[in-house]
């Protein structure tokens, strides 16, 4: 009689990281190869895997934290997956192939795959460790925002791109007096032109916000906790609540110890490879050809042609694509694609109907749509984006292309 063969042990694959962009891969490499791997995960919070863009409706009382919820405890078990929630690695042996825990669980990889996302930058200014004064990045953020509304009046927001926004729209919602701060001219700079971001200042203000522009914090005041804000031209105003959303940074720290290469990022080649070819990274902890990431879009095609290798059906390659930006605070409906800065042969196409509360400007090249911005009136704005993917010749809809797609059907 043969003696029973025991089933070779699978590789393992362990996931450093229980955010969107690490969970996602895991997602794309179980539709290709569902039994391939032994899976652990590590999370630094003590949840499943939720949705971080939804985290402001939660913040606005719109949303609950179980409604955000895209992978429950449930889910990890029903595939096999070990996670270890509330633990995060912190240390990585690429000689052993081994990580270890904050509590000291250590576990052996065939695959790494990075997902340590990004941290919140904290204005380094004195102050800046009061208790009060937060990122705006996780769950634990919103119930300290949350905690703060009930107990205090003052807020005050610094930075005006999009999360800084949705942060002050939602502690508005929760009966604060808010006041956004930012460096710039003009809100959301990276995304509108002047024109559209005065247009959305206005509007905010008319809801209640309020808005220091070309303001530089110098200080936030306080002894036990945050009492107010200081600038650097002398003038101050309170705070109880002090919301940091200036942008974040990769988080490399544990990369960097473990001796991969890294500049702004983890670097990664068109696999979503490090130097360490065992050794994958995907979302805003990388840099690929140069590029750091922090929209969705980009980071959904990583995980595909991530979990496509790791699956060991390698034929796909990362590449990067124009970006849009879809934004809806308070009823303000704004749409940004491509280029909308323009350059040196490139015209600019503009509508302006304020009685209607509409702008639109597009930014042509030759005859190709390079950028988009759309205030008021958004729902061609997929439809420029296409255009702007596709790189379509758009000579014989100039003249109508302000006008959205369905005129420009009719005309052509």
């Amino acid at each position: 009689m043969n003696a029973a063969v025991a089933p070779a042990a699978r590789p393992s694959l362990v996931v450093v990281g229980n955010g969107m962009a690490g969970m996602r891969t895991v997602e794309e490499l179980l539709k290709l190869a569902p039994d391939l791997y032994d899976i652990t995960v590590f999370g630094a919070e003590p949840h499943g895997n939720y949705n971080r863009i939804l985290l402001s409706p939660v913040l606005a009382g719109e949303k609950t934290v179980d409604d955000i919820m895209l992978h429950t405890r449930e889910w990890y078990a029903q595939h096999g997956i070990t996670l270890h929630a509330g633990d995060p690695v912190v240390r990585i042996d690429r000689k052993a192939r081994r990580v270890e825990s904050l509590s000291g669980l250590k576990a052996s990889y065939d695959r790494l795959l990075l997902a340590t996302g990004s941290t919140p930058f904290i204005v380094p200014v004195p102050g800046h460790e009061l208790p009060g004064v937060i990122g705006f990045r996780d769950i634990d953020d919103v119930d300290t925002m949350l905690r703060a509304a009930r107990e205090h009046r003052h807020a005050v927001v610094i930075g005006g791109g999009l999360l800084g926004l949705e942060a002050a729209n939602g502690l508005q919602r929760q009966g604060m007096d808010v006041t956004v701060v930012h460096m710039s001219g003009s809100l959301m700079n990276q995304q509108l032109d002047a024109p559209a971001s005065m247009l959305l200042k206005t509007a905010l203000e008319a809801r209640g916000l309020r808005f220091l522009m070309q303001a530089q914090t110098a200080e936030i005041l306080g002894t036990d906790r945050v009492q107010g804000v200081r600038f650097a031209d002398g003038t101050s105003i309170p705070a109880d609540l002090v919301v940091m959303t200036a942008g974040v940074r990769p988080n490399i720290a544990l990369a960097k110890e473990a001796g991969l290469h890294c500049e702004r990022a983890i670097v990664v080649d068109d696999c979503l490879q490090s130097y360490d070819p065992r050794v994958y990274a995907v979302g805003e902890c990388v840099q690929h050809r140069r590029a750091t990431f922090g929209l969705v879009a980009p980071i959904w095609e990583q995980a595909r042609v991530c979990g496509a290798h790791l699956a060991g059906a390698g034929h796909r390659r990362y590449v990067q694509q124009a970006s849009a930006t879809k934004l809806k605070v308070t009823g303000i409906d704004l749409y940004s694609a491509g280029d909308i800065i323009g350059g040196e042969g490139s015209e600019d196409l503009v509508l302006r109907d304020p009685r209607r509360g509409v702008y639109k400007r597009l930014v042509v090249q030759g005859n190709r749509l390079a950028g988009a911005v759309l205030y008021g009136e958004v729902q061609d704005g997929p439809w420029y984006f296409d255009l702007i993917q596709k790189r379509s010749d758009i000579s014989r809809l100039r003249s109508h292309l302000l006008f959205g797609q369905a005129l420009c059907d009719l005309a052509a």
